[in-house]
């Protein structure tokens, strides 16, 4: 039994209905990420907060370091000079 080529492509347009209506996965069009059609039943993603603080936390702890390195070379004894 062969198939004909209409059977063929009307079952390819099928396949690709089907996987379009029953995907539902994310779009982008214009620009914009759109939602999937069964975005109203996800559930809710949690993120917990992060380290959104870090970068003056890091400054200030470079800011430190560097203020103990002065304070250790006022302290430190005059080098010998050869």
């Amino acid at each position: 039994m062969t198939l004909s080529r209409s059977h063929l492509m009307i079952g390819l347009a099928l396949n690709c209905l089907a996987t379009c209506l029953f995907s539902g996965c994310q779009t982008t069009i214009g620009g914009q990420t759109l939602p999937s059609a069964y975005y109203l039943r996800d559930d809710v993603q949690y993120f917990p907060s992060g380290t959104e603080t870090q970068l003056p936390l890091a400054r200030q702890a470079m800011e430190d370091y560097k203020a103990g390195q002065r304070e250790l070379n006022e302290q430190a004894p005059p080098l010998p000079t050869p």
